[in-house]
């Protein structure tokens, strides 16, 4: 099969990508518009495997879509493509505005168009999968609470509010269109290649360099955290086996307290890579101002993952974190090149169509 995968430079998409060039037979194409959290280098194990290629586009450019779905032919869609940084999205929320509901809705129509163009055999195969967040169900205080795929959107930030939109214009182009479409939702994400602005890598880089691990309030936030590699198997195993007009929650089973996650890495540190003033990394912790709006509890219910298409996480947050550290203390090269804007696509020898 062909499967098209916006949004394939960034943290998530970039492993879905390894999982299935890796695992499985299928030709990739990634579109990317290489902003900047969108890095080839998370894909250099796979970029000269024949079966995968790349095309720098933007979601909102309707006719370069168009034209990069009539040359490669996907059988699949999956959609990661999209700004997902809240801090931004406060300070910044036009961003957001254009390529999560704008460009979804570009997306939506190159999809429509191309869907009604195949023969029955091809039309009955094709799917548009769309990876959302459980942000769009906003906050669950001090409940017991977990988000299902039928809680009702209640969304916070800027980021969220666009993403809800986004998932309501998919559902909207299946219910008036029939596009068949599968809508995910997923928990914190953490794991290799992610972007060094985001919680988890920050404070295990800000922590080597000696600087403040800041923290939000009180650190009491709670999030279910999520694997990435976990989470890629479970979007192929989506989009290949999921029933269409259907939502799915992908959630890790790993409740923590932000500052929990902060204590665990800097215990881990200290095992791993001492600092020479022989202080303990935990005195670099100062609390910050909380964002505004900022949800005090997510947490998934992913039952219906594991009771209709048999996935369950692999990693508890334990494996998970420790494999994370030890990644980013043998990365260090990467998250500087990264940092910097030093990497240049032009020597991965990425194919395009």
């Amino acid at each position: 099969m062909k499967i098209l995968i916006t949004g394939g430079a960034g943290f998530i998409g970039s492993a879905v990508i390894r999982h299935i060039i890796n695992h499985t037979e299928h030709q990739v194409l990634n579109i990317d518009k290489l902003t900047y959290a969108g890095n080839l280098e998370s894909l250099a194990e796979i970029e000269k495997n024949p079966r995968y290629f790349f095309e720098s586009l933007d979601i909102c450019n309707t006719a370069a879509i168009e034209s990069a779905f009539n040359r490669f032919q996907p059988n699949l869609v999956m959609h990661l493509a999209a700004e997902s940084h809240v801090d931004r999205s406060i300070d910044g929320p036009a961003n957001f505005i254009s390529t999560n509901i704008v460009g979804t809705y570009s997306l939506l129509e190159v999809a429509r168009k191309y869907w009604h163009s195949l023969n029955e055999v091809d039309k009955a195969l094709f799917r548009f999968h769309h990876i959302s967040t459980d942000e769009v169900y906003g906050d669950l205080d001090n409940t017991n609470a977990l988000f299902t795929e039928s809680t009702p959107y209640a969304p916070s930030s800027p980021y969220s509010a666009s993403k809800a939109s986004s998932d309501h214009l998919v559902r909207a182009w299946h219910r008036t269109y029939s596009l068949p479409i599968i809508v995910t939702n997923c928990s914190n994400n953490y794991g290799p290649y992610h972007f060094p602005e985001k919680l988890i890598p920050l404070v295990i880089l800000n922590a080597l360099d000696g600087k403040p691990l800041p923290i939000y309030g009180k650190g009491n936030q709670i999030r279910d955290w999520l694997y990435v590699e976990d989470h890629a198997k479970a979007l192929y195993k989506v989009v290949t086996q999921g029933v269409i007009g259907e939502t799915y929650n992908i959630g890790g089973h790993n409740e923590k307290q932000n500052i929990e996650v902060v204590t665990t890495i800097c215990r881990i540190l200290d095992e791993l890579q001492p600092r020479p003033s022989g202080q303990i990394y935990e005195s670099l912790i100062t609390y910050v101002k909380d964002r505004p709006g900022h949800d005090l509890r997510y947490a998934i219910n992913a039952t219906k993952m594991q009771r209709e298409l048999n996935w369950l996480p692999v990693e508890t947050f334990e494996t998970g974190i420790r494999k994370t550290v030890e990644w980013y203390l043998e990365n260090l090269e990467w998250c500087r090149r990264v940092q910097d804007g030093s990497y240049q696509r032009e020597r991965l020898g990425v194919k395009s169509l």
